[in-house]
């Protein structure tokens, strides 16, 4: 099926061709000097200052299918169900001031490598041997998958083209750029990626308010629109539960996001491509500090000007049920409408920045999952470097070609994320206390992951096989299970997870033997953690003072929420709010990034 799109000025084309140049010319820069080993391949040599780091993490999170699943979630439900990762932030501030210094010290190649440091024996290397297929390959298949329908979204109706080209064709693109670089030219390219793909996203909000006159004309415009609701404008949900009962009101939603999921969540202690950038600073406090920057720039600065050009395509496209796309299409319809020749080359450059800065960490970090942590410890653990150079690059291949795949199977992206998050949903507790229990092993971690898989799998296959009954067509991730008379969504679905993925593993964990004592020993010696361990290893290694690092923690999210909702509260013109928002969050920024610093 083809797309409308509008014929593109040669000043566009000009555009477009002139960034990928860019971004191809920085990746062949650092081909030799990525291929030198596979630590230069995978974590830039352990160099990295703090802002190369951070940005990167955030270009990586910033993908082509962000804004559009934003635009998805403010048209559907209203800015309020941003809380479904918003909450996150909370775990992504663990990663800050609990977990940053202890991933440095650690000096892994992948997190997965930790598992074999932290437990003994065939579980461990069982389990380090899944984890890492089980991420490389359908982690990375699910999310790529996304991110490419999202290009490919953009593309079929900004450009004209059909969606499985736009599929392929970014694909190729992407998989030649990032076999090419290493993580040298990923983290680079991220930097200059970020700039554009931000630049581009705040310039479509400010034309797109430009076209209203004002934001206070298009607030007014938009509630006088078919598609408001009540909480399409609020930061939060109302306590209304109304008559469908408290189990389907946003307010349950809201508190199941803010009380359950951010601690529940597989990335509970920093997450993988995450993990792999604190591991490639140059010492701990710039693992702190571009954790710390990713948080503010991820949660505080990129979501707005999506959220201003979501709210501009309800009143410009109240209704998008015919469009092949759904609400998605809000986004790209509205770059169509509002940007001229040279501007809509700009704004098509800037997605291509955010897909390519997204699918070329995925393909390294997968990459080094496959090479690390199954070839290398399993099938070729004595090889040269060069060798492990090409192993990665054909793996690279591989996890390419079957997240294109996934992709031409998908249908909505923000249901994707929530299969994802439920995936992994109960292993968080297991993850965190790893760190600060000497009682966890290698059996709790695969009991938390197993029960959080199987269950969730489980809702999927309730949901095929209602829609064959019902003669609907099914597309993965387009529905959710209907159980004794409830649609059971993401909240539903983490209170049965959680609990019995929690009750699971501590069960496994007071039934089976304990990791050996010298491994435990020899952990411990590496990062001293802090937490429930043998005092006298605490006396000999030191540890860390986990009740400062509390308070630290408290202090960064009043600095991450108050920089938010302030941003956000000030562009729809609630000054005063807007106001006491930031200046809370300047000073608990300040007081927890000084305090922070100064903790050893």
């Amino acid at each position: 099926m083809i797309q409308t799109g509008v014929p593109l000025h040669l000043i566009d084309w000009a555009i477009v061709v002139f960034y990928l140049l860019i971004a191809l010319g920085i990746g062949y820069y650092f081909t030799k000097r990525s291929a030198s080993s596979t630590e230069e391949f995978f974590l830039s040599g352990r160099s990295l200052p703090w802002w190369i780091a951070g940005t990167s993490m955030v270009a990586t999170t910033f993908a082509a299918d962000t804004p559009l699943a934003i635009t998805e979630l403010v048209r559907s439900e209203g800015i309020w169900r941003n809380w479904y990762w918003w909450c996150l932030a909370m775990g992504g501030l663990l990663g800050v001031f609990f977990f940053a210094r202890l991933w440095r010290r650690a000096e892994v190649l992948t997190d997965n490598e930790l598992i074999e440091l932290r437990y003994s024996g065939k579980s461990a290397a069982a389990l380090r041997g899944f984890k890492a297929l089980y991420f490389a390959l359908l982690y990375n298949f699910i999310v790529m998958g996304w991110v490419i329908n999202g290009m490919s979204a953009v593309a079929s109706v900004t450009l004209g083209v059909g969606r499985g080209w736009a599929v392929w064709g970014c694909a190729i693109i992407a998989l030649f750029y990032s076999t090419l670089s290493g993580f040298w030219g990923v983290v680079v390219t991220d930097f200059f990626q970020f700039i554009l793909a931000m630049g581009g996203a705040i310039l479509l909000a400010y034309l797109a308010v430009d076209r209203f006159g004002s934001m206070a004309s298009l607030l007014e415009q938009a509630k006088a629109s078919a598609s408001f609701q009540a909480d399409t404008l609020q930061f939060f949900p109302s306590f209304d539960i109304g008559s469908a009962g408290f189990l389907s009101s946003n307010l349950f939603t809201f508190l199941v996001f803010v009380l359950v999921m951010w601690w529940a969540s597989h990335n509970a202690d920093g997450g993988g491509y995450i993990i792999q950038r604190m591991s490639s600073c140059k010492n701990e406090k710039h693992a702190l500090l571009a954790t710390l920057w990713f948080n503010l720039a991820n949660y505080a600065f990129r979501v707005w000007p999506w959220v201003v050009v979501a709210v501009v395509s309800m009143v410009m496209f109240p209704s998008l049920v015919d469009d092949p796309l759904g609400d998605k299409a809000g986004y790209p319809k509205v770059m169509l409408e509002v940007c001229g020749p040279g501007v809509l080359g700009l704004l098509i450059a800037s997605f291509l920045a955010a897909f390519m800065s997204t699918i070329s960490t995925h393909l390294n970090w997968g990459a080094s999952y496959l090479l690390n942590d199954v070839y290398m410890r399993f099938i070729r653990p004595e090889a040269s470097q060069k060798h492990y150079i090409w192993a990665a690059r054909l793996a690279t291949i591989l996890v390419m070609a079957g997240a294109a795949l996934t992709a031409t199977f998908m249908g909505s992206i923000a249901r994707a994320w929530e299969f994802i998050w439920a995936m992994g949903a109960g292993i968080g507790p297991v993850l965190i206390m790893r760190w600060f229990w000497w009682r966890i092993n290698a059996l709790s971690e695969i009991t938390a992951l197993a029960s959080s898989i199987l269950v969730t799998i489980g809702f999927e296959v309730i949901a095929f096989v209602q829609a064959l009954q019902s003669g609907a067509e099914y597309a993965l991730f387009s529905k959710a299970p209907v159980i004794a008379g409830l649609t059971f969504n993401i909240q539903h679905k983490a209170l049965v997870i959680v609990p019995v993925s929690l009750v699971s593993w501590l069960i496994v964990t007071f039934i089976s033997q304990p990791v050996e004592r010298e491994r435990l020993r020899s952990f411990y010696e590496r990062v001293h953690p802090g937490g429930i361990w043998p005092d006298e290893w605490k006396q000999r290694w030191g540890s860390q003072r986990l009740s400062g690092y509390i308070l630290n923690w408290i202090l960064g999210v009043i600095f991450i929420y108050g920089a938010t909702f302030g941003i956000g509260a000030l562009i729809f013109t609630s000054w005063a709010t807007g106001i006491c928002l930031i200046l809370a969050a300047a000073i608990a920024g300040y007081w927890g990034v000084r305090r922070a610093l100064a903790t050893p």
